[in-house]
């Protein structure tokens, strides 16, 4: 069974994309923890970043993408 080359290039980049606001949040959350001990000034800052985050993940679901 023969794939057409541009399917696998649609499906690598979809994945790629996945992976990347993965690692996205992974680091936002990370960095919103560091905020919560680290100085109330930052920790805003940090939240608001959380919120866009969570924003983009909840955006992506609704749109059937997954994560």
């Amino acid at each position: 069974m023969l794939v057409n080359p541009l399917v696998l290039l649609r499906i690598r980049h979809s994945l790629g994309v996945a992976k990347m606001l993965e690692t996205i949040a992974i680091i936002l959350i990370i960095l919103w923890v560091l905020g919560l001990v680290s100085s109330y000034t930052m920790g805003g800052f940090i939240h608001m970043l959380l919120v866009i985050a969570i924003v983009v993940i909840l955006v992506r679901v609704i749109q059937g993408r997954g994560l």
